[in-house]
């Protein structure tokens, strides 16, 4: 290293190998600047690296003229040469007075908070005074997101745990026919009845007494033309939970089994109980089967008491015959259950209920995975941006498009796990196992529910969350499942009257329209599928202004970055 003075400026001139000069200039007015060149050669950077990375770098660029003066005249009377006065020697001046400053080694406390010389400021403590104005911001912050999570628990949870509050006192909405033909149909009107008149007798009373109990409805055999398997049709037609059913003969055959001992009567034969399980197990497992074998339990006890106390007073009957006969005194009557639609298999469940859980998850975080695609064409990289309405037109298609393999692959899983999808159709008032209303096409009717399901429940979710944005989505997520669940797996006849709006909630929908395919039961997919596309229509609709809402909170959000 070379050093040269010329005129009223000092310089160093600093030769690097034999190709860079680089003059560095000691003015008193003027900072000290480093030529880019300087930067890119690693053998001059290394020597100096120390020099580079002080902060008071400009502080010495700062030095007069006649400081530089004088520093080379101190070491001209040590019989030095002005040359050997380099960059290093500047550096270690610069320690030397940081050291006076602070002799015994300690900084104050407020140079850990602010840093070195414009660096960083270095960590502190909980209780720093520095942080009592953030302290108060995180107070206040907490509090109220604290309160506003406590509200949201207390109203939308609460949707969840209301829907089966009274259901105790809404059992009697279920409505169970009693249809009492004995007796009542030719040949048999010439019979006294005893079967039928003890059953409707043994309903009322559970009707009249105060605890909760199914809404038996006493309904004549006329209604139904005097045709026992018109009542079966009503059931499977939904217009009751289940119907008893007293056969026009019931009292005739039991009176002719002990008269003629009969050994082929069967006491089943005298009454029916219809019912539709897949229409909703929840419900029939836990509500509508345990009372109606309560009450065939009751009903076979009284009428056992008082048609055996007839019998044996009547004389006239040889004892030969009730040892011939002794299912004809006890139980004497009995209840055959004809479940028109059983639940089967098990692994249906996930398909009708829980596992549309997921149908709901899936369509919202699509969302998340795929705008960061989307918003490629927005952000000019090599390429012009895309005009904004083709963009809403892009990103609707492109949703509607993975919508459609989404749902093909959650269908496929029921496919995977041989839920029947194959079975032929059978008529309605007839015991049939997994029947299939569009036998090899109901695969197809089934995926096309769930598509058009994810379409109106990922829609709603694209929409919300474009407007109100994190960390406001995970919270409309939990309201949009808990309010589609507790109004989809559990029987609105039993919740409060204020769920009806269930009726129009996407779910509900999606949950019907599965049951009725997968179980060939009543359909009303028509009006399943008007309401899903109502659904898809109105987000529709609202999708392209959700879309400008979103790029005004962004441009919005951009403009305070800068």
């Amino acid at each position: 290293m070379n050093a040269g003075k010329s005129g009223n400026t000092s310089t160093y001139e600093v030769c690097l190998r034999f190709d860079i000069i680089i003059i560095i200039e000691l003015s008193p007015c003027r900072p000290l600047t480093i030529p880019s060149t300087f930067h890119h050669r690693k053998d001059f950077q290394q020597p100096l690296a120390p020099l580079l990375n002080r902060p008071k770098w400009t502080g010495m660029a700062s030095t007069t003229r006649q400081d530089a003066a004088s520093q080379q005249n101190e070491h001209r009377s040590d019989g030095s040469p002005s040359s050997s006065r380099t960059l290093g020697d500047h550096a270690a001046d610069d320690q030397h007075e940081e050291r006076d400053k602070h002799p015994d080694g300690e900084r104050s406390d407020n140079d850990e908070e602010k840093g070195d010389h414009g660096s960083p400021p270095l960590p502190v403590g909980f209780f720093s005074k520095s942080l009592s104005k953030v302290r108060m911001q995180v107070f206040a912050l907490w509090a109220r997101t604290t309160l506003i999570l406590c509200l949201f628990i207390l109203t939308v949870l609460s949707l969840y745990w209301a829907v089966l509050f009274h259901v105790e006192q809404n059992t009697s909405s279920l409505t169970v026919y009693v249809v009492d033909f004995d007796a009542k149909v030719d040949p048999f009107t010439v019979t006294t009845p005893l079967v039928g008149p003890t059953i409707v007798q043994t309903t009322e009373m559970m009707r009249a007494a105060p605890n909760p109990h199914l809404g038996y409805e006493t309904v004549p055999p006329s209604v139904f033309d005097n045709n026992p398997m018109a009542v079966r049709q009503a059931v499977y037609d939904w217009k009751a939970y289940a119907a008893i059913v007293i056969m026009p003969n019931a009292t005739t055959m039991l009176q002719q089994a002990v008269d003629q001992a009969n050994v082929t009567y069967d006491p089943l034969g005298a009454c029916q109980i219809v019912y539709v399980q897949a229409r909703d197990e929840s419900t029939y497992n836990n509500y509508i089967t345990p009372q109606l074998n309560a009450l065939q339990t009751q009903v076979t006890s009284k009428f056992g008491q008082m048609w055996t106390s007839m019998v044996l007073q009547n004389t006239t009957i040889p004892r030969e015959n009730l040892q011939r006969v002794p299912q004809a005194l006890s139980p004497a009557i009995g209840f055959s259950q004809f479940n028109l639609r059983p639940f089967t298999p098990a692994v249906a469940t996930p398909a009708v209920s829980i596992g549309l859980i997921y149908l709901i998850i899936l369509s919202f975080f699509s969302f998340a995975f795929y705008l960061p695609i989307h918003m490629k064409f927005l952000n000019p990289d090599g390429h012009p941006p895309m005009k904004f309405p083709s963009f809403i037109v892009w990103r609707w298609s492109a949703t509607l498009t993975a919508y459609f393999f989404l749902s093909l692959s959650y269908s496929l899983i029921s496919l995977a796990f041989q839920i029947p999808f194959a079975n032929p159709s059978a008529p309605a008032t007839e015991v049939a196992n997994n029947a299939e209303r569009y036998g090899k096409g109901t695969f197809v009717v089934y995926w096309m529910i769930n598509y058009v399901g994810m379409i109106a429940l990922g829609l709603a979710c694209e929409n919300v969350a474009m407007v109100i944005g994190q960390p406001w989505t995970a919270m409309w997520l939990i309201f949009w499942v808990i309010t589609n669940v507790s109004t989809s797996f559990y029987s609105l006849d039993l919740a409060p009257k204020f769920y009806y709006w269930g009726y129009a909630w996407p779910l509900h929908n999606i949950v019907e329209a599965s049951r009725s395919t997968l179980f060939q039961l009543h359909s009303r997919i028509g009006l399943n599928f008007g309401v899903l596309f109502v659904w898809c229509a109105i987000n529709t609709a609202l999708f392209p202004f959700c879309c400008y809402v979103l790029r005004w909170k962004t441009q919005k959000e951009q403009k305070k970055k800068q």
